[in-house]
């Protein structure tokens, strides 16, 4: 079995360096279906558990999915675009949702106890009631869940409005609140995690077993440095592209530590 990671590695990933090759130069296409296991053990020489290994390895990657009953798959590359600097603008420009490729859902909205990592953001005690408005967002085409998510607001801005009402809203979430309260949102600050899911977050996103997810804690406060809002998002880490666009400095900060840079 002729491979570029040497004879050291485990046969698994040799298997899976192979099929990832030929799916990366096309000898696979997207949509491709995969020769049976059993094809696959006599081409490689290895037994049914390595085969299955390497595949759990592809699959993990996104490059294949397996439909049951049918066979196992090369997956299509295309990856939702997601901005963190830049939508703002963008969605002032447009004054409406430009996420029009989703289908929203909420599935709650109203007071609740704050989780421990928002309320870390907030600057309150976990447990401090805020309103909580969750989401899960679908591809409009295929129906396939691709992000899910909440929004956290303090109870005194939000509490009796709109944003404590299961309604989906007319334009994106920071301009209606802009228009409720009358602040505007100025200052953001991304967090950005990289983890494996919870089993919720698992079955929720329809994840292959060792899938890993992005998971963004955005928090955006106002001109006096108040929270107007903190909100997560969770996406299928094989299933998005981010992109990040801003002017580069030309002076040095002196302020930036090296650790920073």
């Amino acid at each position: 079995m002729a491979d570029e990671l040497g004879a050291r590695a485990p046969k698994y990933h040799r298997v899976a360096d192979a099929l990832r090759r030929e799916i990366k130069n096309g000898d696979l296409p997207p949509g491709h279906r995969l020769p049976a296991e059993t094809t696959l053990v006599e081409r490689f020489r290895v037994s049914l558990p390595t085969i299955r290994q390497a595949l759990g390895v592809l699959r993990a990657e996104g490059l294949i999915e397996s439909r049951h009953g049918i066979g196992t798959f090369v997956k299509e590359q295309r990856r939702l675009q997601r901005r963190s600097r830049g939508r703002y603008g963008n969605a002032r420009n447009h004054q409406k949702l430009l996420t029009h490729h989703l289908r929203h859902e909420i599935l709650f909205a109203g007071r609740g106890q704050v989780p421990a990592h928002i309320a870390e953001v907030m600057g309150v005690e976990p447990g401090t009631e805020v309103v909580i408005r969750r989401r899960h967002l679908f591809n409009k085409e295929t129906n396939q869940p691709e992000e899910i998510g909440a929004s956290y607001f303090p109870v005194e801005m939000a509490d009796g409005t709109f944003l404590a009402e299961p309604e989906v809203a007319p334009k994106a979430l920071f301009l209606c609140v802009e228009e409720l309260t009358g602040r505007k949102y100025s200052q953001a600050q991304d967090q950005w995690i990289a983890r494996m899911p919870t089993a919720e977050e698992s079955a929720a996103l329809d994840l292959p077993t060792g899938a890993p997810v992005l998971h963004v804690i955005h928090c955006a406060r106002d001109e006096n440095g108040d929270v107007l809002e903190v909100s997560e998002s969770v996406w299928p880490a094989d299933r998005v592209v981010l992109i990040d666009e801003y002017p580069i400095d030309q002076e040095p900060d002196d302020s930036a530590a090296p650790s920073e840079i």
